[in-house]
C-alpha cells in the first residue's frame, strides 16, 4: 500500500488562510441599539491583559465595535459596556483519507487548546465532515488503481466574546466563532474569527450561522 503524507492537502477542503475562511458563529444577545455607548475591551483571562498579542487582537475588536456605532473608552471606569474575549486553537488532529474516491475521517487528537485561555481543553465536537462547514463531504484524494492513504492535520480554532453592562454586570451578548483550518497560526486565525463574529453583528439571538470571510489580498 502506498502512503503519502501531504501537509498541503488540507487546503483543498479546509478554510486555510489563502482560501475563503469559513466559521460557524453562534450569538445570543439583548443589546440595545448602538447610540454611542462607551465600551472597554478586556481579556477574559486576566493573565493576558496588557500583553502585546492580546492588545493587537483587542484593537481589532474595538475597531469593529466602533464601526457598529459604539465608542471606545480610555479606561474601564469610563465605560458603559465591558467587552471580554478569549481565543485559542487546538493542537490539531490527523485526518486520513483513503482512495479510491472517498475518505475515512479518522482523527488523532494531539492535545488541548493553546492561546488566549483554552490550553488544556479537549477538542470540539464539530467533526471535519460536519456538513455545516464543508457540505456533505468531499471526493477523496484517491489514487489511480492503487490504495493510497494520505494524511494531514486539521486545527480547530475558537473565539468567544462577551459584553456586559459595566454598572450591573448584566450580560448583553455572548458569541462564539469556530473554524477548522490547515494552520494553527493565531495571527492569521484570530483576525478572521473577529471578522466572522462581527459579520451581521449582533445577529439574531439563538441563531447559528455560517460566515465566510474573503481571503486577504496579498501585496504585489
Amino acid at each position: 500500500m502506498k502512503k503519502f503524507v501531504i501537509a498541503a492537502a488540507a487546503a483543498l477542503a479546509l478554510a486555510g488562510c489563502a482560501e475563503p475562511f469559513s466559521a460557524r458563529v453562534s450569538r445570543f444577545q439583548q443589546l440595545p441599539a448602538p447610540q454611542g455607548q462607551s465600551f472597554y475591551v478586556q481579556a477574559a483571562d486576566p493573565a493576558l491583559q496588557g500583553g502585546l498579542e492580546f492588545s493587537q487582537y483587542a484593537n481589532l475588536v474595538a475597531a469593529e465595535l466602533t464601526r457598529q456605532g459604539y465608542r471606545q473608552a480610555a479606561d474601564p471606569a469610563g465605560a458603559e459596556l465591558v467587552v471580554k474575549f478569549r481565543y485559542g486553537v487546538d493542537r490539531g488532529r490527523e485526518k486520513v483519507v483513503s482512495s479510491p474516491g472517498f475518505g475515512y475521517g479518522y482523527g488523532y487528537p494531539y492535545g488541548g487548546f493553546y492561546g488566549g485561555g483554552f490550553y488544556g481543553r479537549r477538542s470540539f465536537v464539530y467533526g471535519f465532515y460536519d456538513p455545516f462547514f464543508y457540505g456533505p463531504g468531499f471526493g477523496g484524494f484517491g489514487g489511480f488503481g492503487g490504495s493510497d492513504v494520505r494524511s494531514y492535520t486539521v486545527f480547530t480554532s475558537e473565539l468567544r466574546l462577551e459584553i456586559d453592562r459595566a454598572d450591573s454586570g448584566q450580560r448583553l451578548f455572548e458569541g462564539t466563532a469556530r473554524a477548522q483550518s490547515d494552520t494553527d497560526d493565531l495571527t492569521k486565525l484570530v483576525p478572521n474569527l473577529v471578522e466572522a463574529m462581527f459579520t451581521g453583528f449582533p445577529g439574531n439571538s439563538g441563531q447559528t450561522v455560517k460566515i465566510t470571510v474573503a481571503p486577504q489580498k496579498r501585496a504585489a
